[in-house]
């Protein structure tokens, strides 16, 4: 049977960047490093007070989050369209978003070295399915660790950026499939053509559209989604990965939801929460929720 942990959550920190720091939070806020450029960007879940004096809250870019300027960036300096930065040797491009995000997301680190070690010591090439894949950092560490990669997104503007790294990277030799399309159709479609994979990521948002309007809502369309993705899991399966933000749902019930869709092919299911550290160490700062299974 599919086993639950009943203990304590698992917690993933994202701990091992040189090029990112969370410098500070607080107040509703965060101060980041993004290779040589400091930023200030909102963060509900810094419920607590800075440690650093305001004088040092100094910063080259500040997401405002006025309600008369939502979603607008205000500079103090010059910052590029786009810079590189490195995470152990892929390379990758950075850039501030209308939607606050720097195009990727530091957090995530664990996870793309976590699905590198489960395709470690396969005689064949696994077959890796990225959904919601944005701009391709885990569909890149999956294609350099030898995965064969199929990589969706709703966004033809993201599939162009993870196209991007993929070429700041070096991997444009590495077989990866670049797939705009709604990710629910995709993968009905997928199960019709019987197709099969040896692991998949799944980082939906709450709320989204598909490249033709479709609606993805996750409350609504993730129990579903999970039993899709376990029809398209091949016989000799890795991973199934799920990331989930931006949405009042604990670990739990990602877990046992994960654990309800995956009770067929037995295995084990481990979910928690993933972090950043304060580099004046200490603190810790949420980001979301996780769950993973492997057989």
């Amino acid at each position: 049977m599919t086993r639950i942990p009943g203990s304590a959550a698992e917690l993933l920190i994202a701990d091992d960047w040189r090029d990112f720091e969370l410098i500070d939070s607080g107040n509703g806020r965060k101060l980041e490093r993004y290779g040589p450029y400091r930023f200030i960007r909102p963060e509900p879940q810094a419920l607590w007070q800075p440690s650093l004096a305001a004088k040092a809250w100094h910063a080259d870019g500040i997401f405002n989050a006025d309600e008369a300027d939502r979603g607008r960036w205000r500079f103090e300096r010059e910052v590029p369209a786009d810079w590189t930065l490195h995470w152990q040797g892929l390379r990758f491009a950075a850039r501030c978003t209308p939607f606050r995000h720097l195009g990727f997301f530091p957090e995530q680190a664990p996870h793309w070295d976590w699905c590198s070690r489960q395709l470690a010591g396969r005689s064949e090439r696994p077959r890796i399915l990225n959904l919601f894949a944005y701009t391709g950092l885990a569909s890149l560490a999956a294609a350099r660790s030898g995965a064969a990669v199929t990589h969706v997104d709703a966004s033809k503007k993201s599939i162009g950026y993870a196209v991007e790294n993929q070429r700041l990277s070096g991997l444009e030799e590495q077989p990866i499939r670049w797939i705009v399309d709604d990710t629910m159709k995709f993968v009905r479609r997928e199960v019709r053509r019987g197709r099969r994979y040896e692991g998949i990521i799944l980082d939906p948002p709450k709320y989204g559209r598909g490249a033709k309007g479709e609606v993805w809502r996750l409350e609504e369309h993730l129990p579903e989604l999970l039993l899709l993705c376990r029809e398209l899991l091949s016989e000799r399966p890795a991973f199934l990965l799920l990331t989930v933000y931006a949405v009042r749902l604990s670990y739990l019930a990602i877990q046992q939801a994960m654990a309800e869709a995956m009770r067929p092919l037995g295995g084990t299911v481990t979910a928690g929460e993933m972090a950043l550290p304060e580099s004046g160490g200490g603190r810790l700062l949420p980001t979301a929720s996780f769950a993973r299974w492997t057989q």
